[in-house]
């Protein structure tokens, strides 16, 4: 009888210990609930694709006993036990969702790649000029990602750049063999320009340095040689040379950068403009982003009736600056598109609008910010982890779902923007983009072609409110 005591003793200590530890790590067990409840979806998504399921599930539940019976033996058992069993699951959904969750433009690119195929097959192969002497990494990482981004999409690519410059990167990295066979395939050629225009430099350096590596890229798109321009250079050069050689469309008095900002809702994301170009604005400037942005969320993101928002300190309509007054009444007043009133700073990753406009200082602040959020989140749920065993066991549960968390609100992961306004599809990449980045963002060029976006841009000249 003593001894049946004891081990009840035992038994109660252990799983005392157990609720001690949760209560004392609540964060990480809310992450892990998460987790798990990700798990559960996951595994109902194999469910359907999986006809034997059932049995599955079956299986799962005898398991989940087992496990449930170990918990009352040996509290340590059920760590190890619980371990295993998260860490298959994690695989699992990592395998079955990894292009769902890890693709940064997943609604631009269709979610999988048997749609890829799909679209490969119904469309042309496409030329883009992309800027191979632009971005602090240039040009290895550029060349990289062209040549990867060649095997994977119906587009091929004129590179610009200072020729034995480009072959002496290729040979570094171990891609001299794969750019001469993409030369000889007709899928990438090598088109000679002088140095780039630095990011420290002015942006009219443009109108001086007419061989620079931007200028050439910008006049193939100009002489019909290139369908989009892609550049990781300076952005302000790249939009001076957008305007002087492309030309502005008819009726935009300026044009601005669209940079796609993730949401709760990880299937749509909400497109910012101005995130940069235009640090100080008109009202008429953001009625035109606003018009830009529509057509941008319709044509490439695919929302049928996109809600446009006016980022602004309150929701009521007398809140914010004259800009923000004057600008609120101008878009209240259009009829084109769906305005759905101001929009908050804590409103902009909600889901609830899906495009916000602002001016470019105000937008670039909100861009950089954004930029620093994923590693400071990382950081600071690492430092509340226990340390020692307990840390451990904490760090095993969530490694995989806090990089996933950093990749959503990494903005370097959408690989580009988009610069709206101008007579032509060019993309500005991050100015650290490498391979990865590059790929994402000749995906999102492409993506631009395909649905025909600058046809429908051009439509807005029609609009009475451009032509007054």
């Amino acid at each position: 009888m003593g001894k049946e005591t004891s081990h009840k003793i035992n038994k109660s200590r252990a799983i005392r210990r157990l609720v001690i530890w949760y209560k004392r790590n609540s964060a990480v067990t809310s992450i892990v609930d998460t987790a798990a409840s990700s798990a559960a979806t996951a595994s109902n998504v194999a469910g359907n694709v999986v006809s034997g399921a059932g049995s599955v599930v079956s299986t799962a539940s005898n398991v989940a006993g087992n496990v449930a019976g170990n918990v009352v033996s040996s509290a340590e058992s059920v760590v190890n036990t619980a371990s295993s069993v998260v860490s298959n699951a994690s695989t699992i959904a990592k395998n079955t969702l990894q292009p769902l969750v890890f693709d940064p433009l997943k609604r631009l690119q269709n979610n999988d790649n048997t749609l890829d195929k799909v679209e490969e097959s119904q469309s042309k192969r496409i030329w883009i000029a992309v800027d191979g002497m632009g971005g602090d990494y240039a040009p290895g990482p550029i060349l990289e990602g062209c040549l990867e981004a060649i095997s994977r999409f119906p587009i091929n690519i004129k590179f610009v750049g200072k020729i034995e410059k480009v072959k002496d990167a290729a040979e570094k990295i171990g891609l001299a063999e794969l750019l001469e066979n993409e030369i000889h395939n007709n899928r990438l050629e090598l088109i000679d320009s002088g140095e780039p225009i630095g990011m420290n430099e002015e942006a009219t350096a443009v109108r001086k340095r007419k061989n620079a590596s931007i200028n050439v890229a910008m006049d193939l798109v100009r002489n019909n040689k290139a369908e989009a321009v892609y550049s990781a250079g300076n952005s302000g050069a790249m939009m001076a040379s957008a305007i002087f050689r492309i030309g502005r469309l008819k009726g935009i008095e300026r044009p601005a950068i669209g940079a796609l900002f993730p949401t709760r809702d990880q299937t749509r994301p909400v497109l910012v403009l101005d995130v940069g170009a235009n640090t100080d604005c008109k009202p008429s400037y953001l009625h035109q982003f606003a018009l830009l942005g529509n057509i941008y969320s319709k044509d490439v993101l695919q929302v049928k009736k996109p809600r446009i928002g006016l980022l602004n300190i309150g929701e009521e309509e007398c809140k914010g600056n004259d800009l923000s007054l004057k600008t609120f009444e101008l878009l209240s007043s259009e009829k084109s598109f769906d305005f759905g009133g101001n929009c908050e700073g804590r409103d902009v990753l909600s889901g609830s609008f899906d495009v916000v406009v602002c001016d470019g200082f105000t937008g670039n602040i909100l861009l950089k910010f954004l930029e620093s959020v994923g590693g400071v989140l990382l950081d600071i749920l690492r430092s509340e982890l226990p340390r020692g065993r307990r840390g451990k066991v904490g760090s095993a549960f969530l490694k995989s779902n806090l990089l996933r968390i950093k990749k959503r609100l990494d903005h370097a992961e959408h690989g580009g923007a988009l610069l709206l306004g101008v007579n032509g599809v060019c993309v500005i990449g991050h100015g650290s983009s490498k391979s990865l980045s590059v790929v994402s963002a000749l995906r999102l060029a492409h993506s631009a072609v395909n649905h025909d976006v600058m046809d429908n841009l051009n439509q807005l000249q029609k609009l009475q409110v451009l032509n007054s």
